[in-house]
């Protein structure tokens, strides 16, 4: 069997193993591939593994031999899951592999937004603080997240996971998602509708995956109809905010600040004008990429696999 993985570099820059996938057949490594290279790289491969590189429909019509696709990575929406379903071949994907570190950045931005550390400390560095004629100084307002609201917009593993959190800080949980369901004795989180969300919640969190209801969903319009003091964050996936309708609400103070980690293109354009609006934070798509979380998709990647070939499918990725 051959085994082609396309972009293998951010799940392993080294410090994991591609070697048990060995025993499978003959395998191949690429640490990226441009689009140009997808179908010569591909045309013998059996078993696909991607984890953004694009697999559309012309793909999967030139490679006679593909069988099999495995994403390294929850979202699937890079692969044309219709036309690998009229060829028979299956997908699979790695659902809930990150819940703890997404959840684990979603509140280092947050609590970013909230304190301003990085800022601090090269004030502190600088020697502001040991100048300073007071014993304490701060530049920016400090808010206290207890008794605040939180609106997670997609309440899956990692919304319900931030939710928890949220209610660890104090907080009040309301939740959106396309299918409710009824809540449980001692849950701790309100259902609502998006716009009720929008007006009450302080900070507002993204999980939900991208589909074509929730590409654009945020924008301008529906920023402007967070409180003036509030807080966006995206930790999902960038497409669903546009980007420039976030920088615009950022600079005339329609909202108080935002923290992302996804851009709608990635990587970015430099001229995105995400990078001068004011009182946001960006990281570069890291959610995913503690050294454990990593760890946990690779071995999920390969349990996935070693079922396909016994005839189990695991994670099978289906059309809706």
């Amino acid at each position: 069997m051959n085994i082609v993985v396309l972009d293998g570099f951010a799940l392993n820059p080294g410090d994991l193993s591609w070697e048990p996938f060995r025993q499978f057949g003959n395998l191949k490594v690429y640490d990226r591939t441009a689009p140009a290279d997808i179908i010569a790289r591909s045309v013998d491969a059996e078993v696909l593994l991607t984890n953004k590189t694009p697999i559309s429909r012309e793909t999967i019509n030139a490679l006679p031999a593909l069988k099999y696709i495995g994403v390294l990575a929850t979202g699937y929406n890079i692969i044309d899951v219709q036309a690998a379903a009229e060829r028979g071949i299956t997908v699979a994907n790695v659902p809930g592999y990150g819940t703890d570190s997404v959840a684990q950045l979603t509140f280092a931005l947050l609590l970013e937004l909230c304190h301003q550390v990085g800022h601090h400390n090269t004030e502190v560095r600088s020697g502001r603080w040991a100048k300073n004629a007071d014993w304490t100084f701060w530049d920016t307002p400090q808010m206290e997240l207890a008794g605040k609201t939180m609106g997670i917009l997609g309440y899956g593993t990692i919304g319900k996971k931030v939710g928890v959190i949220a209610n660890a800080f104090g907080m009040n949980v309301l939740a959106v998602s396309r299918s409710p369901k009824q809540n449980q004795p001692g849950d701790k989180f309100r259902w609502c509708s998006l716009d009720e969300m929008i007006a009450e919640s302080d900070v507002i969190s993204i999980h939900c995956p991208l589909t074509k209801e929730t590409q654009s969903l945020v924008d301008f319009n529906r920023l402007q109809q967070m409180k003036r003091t509030a807080f966006l964050l995206n930790t999902s996936r960038g497409p669903v905010v546009v980007d420039a309708d976030l920088a615009r609400a950022l600079n005339e103070g329609v909202i108080a600040g935002a923290g992302i980690d996804v851009l709608s293109v990635e990587p970015p354009a430099t001229d995105n004008p995400l990078f001068t609006a004011k009182n946001i934070v960006i990281t570069p798509h890291i959610a995913w990429a503690t050294t454990e979380a990593r760890k946990r998709l690779m071995e999920a990647v390969f349990n996935n696999l070693a079922a396909w070939l016994k005839g189990e499918v695991v994670n099978q990725v289906r059309l809706i």
